[in-house]
């Protein structure tokens, strides 16, 4: 290993409402700025089995709605559809729409931010119908 990698890690905590996509682009970058390392490749994970993580468009807020909208009809909150519903019926659904997205994202950083696209956004997709705060867990390794 180079002895002039550096290694930080972190957690950021968001709240939230309802199912649907919440940017959290500048609640990372402004940890990142926080870390002693200018550019490197970040990790970050979300700490739940009802809520996941993207990159996407964060120009237009139509496009997440037609992802949200889109998630609904493809994994509808119907009981009926699944035994497992203890929490509600969003419970199973939930747990399905986290699977079919993804927990985790890697990301280059560089200049002490994240090196996204122009229209590109890190966003947390709410799965869940009830407020709730979300753990996302944060390591940068770079120089």
């Amino acid at each position: 290993m180079n002895k002039y990698l550096k290694y930080g890690q972190g957690e950021i905590k968001i709240n939230t409402s309802d199912q649907k996509m919440y940017e959290i682009t500048d609640d990372v970058n402004a940890w990142i700025k926080k870390e002693e390392i200018s550019g490197g490749q970040l990790t970050i994970f979300i700490k739940h089995t009802s809520a996941s993580l993207c990159i996407q468009e964060n120009a237009s807020r139509d496009v997440l709605e037609d992802i949200d909208n889109f998630l609904k009809k493809l994994v509808p909150e119907n009981p009926t559809l699944y035994r497992h519903n203890i929490e509600g019926k969003d419970d199973m659904p939930a747990h399905i729409k986290s699977m079919l997205t993804q927990t985790s994202l890697t990301v280059p950083v560089r200049d002490k931010k994240m090196n996204l696209g122009t229209w590109q956004g890190i966003f947390l997709l709410e799965h869940r119908i009830n407020s709730i705060q979300r753990k996302i867990n944060l390591t940068l390794i770079g120089e």
